[in-house]
């Protein structure tokens, strides 16, 4: 935040808004902590490693004592595939809840890591409920794990994570959570959510840039851990023991993007943490969803399943309506949007997250309303189909 009245400064050189779930757009404060070399092996650095564990772990809230936080260098598919490797042995089975692109890609890993696994899809957008995992857990004891998305962002979803957490300690099983695009906006507090382990990202919702991944896990299920990966790097045990011995990475660590993240934290705790950044994000949804819907749009999900990440709408039936003219105008106005992920109908996705505020989500309803004007759009209205499709997610 830059003033008093938390109006957040708009990008000082220029460059448009990432209307993206990460990377996404970040404060000048945070892209001036990377003007800095650090030395990987100097206490300074090993000190803000440590100091970077610790606030990532107290966003858990009380019972975070039990656990701890181990950054991975990489994308966030690396930590997530850190994850699933460590933390399912070799001779378990996992089953993967899966309703759009990322659940898709945890089973994809699975594959190559060898992994016995089954799948619930439920196609590309509606969400897993705790009464299916019951079933499925219920007919197959050989399942040892569960694997969950907490914001689907191919649709925007949030699914609900509570729910099936409860299904999945009911049947004595274990819960990994990949919370990439949701956590430090959206609660995970581990007294309210049992489980064993999640992932998230530096250029997610701690509003950091790309660069590492981290997995919060027990520390019993860390120990554990030692001999599952099939990998040398993405060992999160052996991560871990090392950090923990050395205060160093085991590799080369992205030295910059760490100070940015730091710089990242003490900016999420200013905005009043989880509870101030999901409520801005919120904000920034139901502004945005209310002025795109008075244009004509209209979202693939109804509000009860609408994350306050990134939002999917239907692309237009109007023939003047092509979305890569309107993903070029957008950007000449300085918003950059997402393609859509649908199978079936065409759309694009809004996302919610960054250093943006509702007065730039105004801005964004209106660039939209003057590219549908220049595009000569009469309508913003969806294909019939569109609403048949989601009649049937309703359903």
């Amino acid at each position: 935040m830059t003033a008093v009245d938390n109006q957040i400064e708009s990008p000082r050189l220029g460059e448009p808004y990432l209307l993206t779930p990460g990377p996404l757009t970040t404060s000048f404060a945070v892209k001036e902590a990377m003007l800095r070399d650090w030395g990987s092996w100097d206490d300074d650095f090993r000190a803000m490693t440590r100091d970077m564990r610790k606030r990532l772990l107290a966003l858990l809230g009380d019972g975070s004592d039990d656990f701890d936080c181990v950054p991975m260098q990489g994308s966030g598919s690396f930590s997530v595939e850190a994850m699933l490797a460590s933390f399912i042995p070799r001779d378990g089975k996992a089953l993967v809840l899966a309703n759009g692109a990322y659940g898709m890609r945890s089973a994809q890993t699975l594959e190559y890591l060898g992994r016995n696994h089954v799948v619930l899809n439920k196609g590309d957008y509606l969400p897993p409920r705790g009464d299916e995992v019951a079933q499925i857990l219920a007919d197959d004891p050989a399942i040892t794990h569960v694997v969950a998305i907490h914001c689907e962002t191919s649709s925007g979803i949030l699914n609900p994570v509570e729910e099936i957490s409860e299904a999945v300690y009911a049947a004595g099983r274990k819960l990994l959570i990949d919370s990439m695009s949701a956590f430090g906006a959206i609660e995970l507090k581990v007294a309210d959510i049992r489980y064993e382990a999640m992932v998230s990202s530096a250029n997610k919702c701690i509003e950091g840039v790309p660069g590492f991944g981290f997995i919060i896990a027990r520390k019993s299920e860390l120990e554990a851990a030692k001999g599952n990966s099939h990998s040398l790097s993405l060992d999160v045990h052996a991560q871990w023991a090392h950090m923990n011995k050395t205060g160093q990475w085991r590799f080369t660590p992205p030295t910059h993007v760490v100070a940015a993240f730091l710089e990242a934290l003490r900016g999420h705790e200013a905005e009043g943490g989880v509870a101030g950044r999901g409520g801005r994000y919120t904000r920034n949804r139901d502004v945005m969803v209310d002025g795109m819907r008075e244009l004509g749009f209209e979202t693939l999900l109804k509000d009860r399943w609408l994350s306050p990440i990134i939002v999917t709408f239907f692309c237009p039936a109007d023939e003047n309506f092509v979305f890569d003219r309107f993903y070029d105008r957008m950007k000449d106005k300085g918003f950059i949007i997402y393609p859509g992920k649908l199978t079936v109908v065409d759309s694009f996705r809004v996302g919610c997250i960054g250093q943006m505020d509702e007065h730039v989500m105004r801005q964004v309803v209106t660039a939209a309303k003057e590219t549908l004007d220049e595009m000569g759009v009469e309508s913003a209205a969806p294909p019939a189909i569109a609403l048949e499709e989601r009649a049937k997610l309703a359903a």
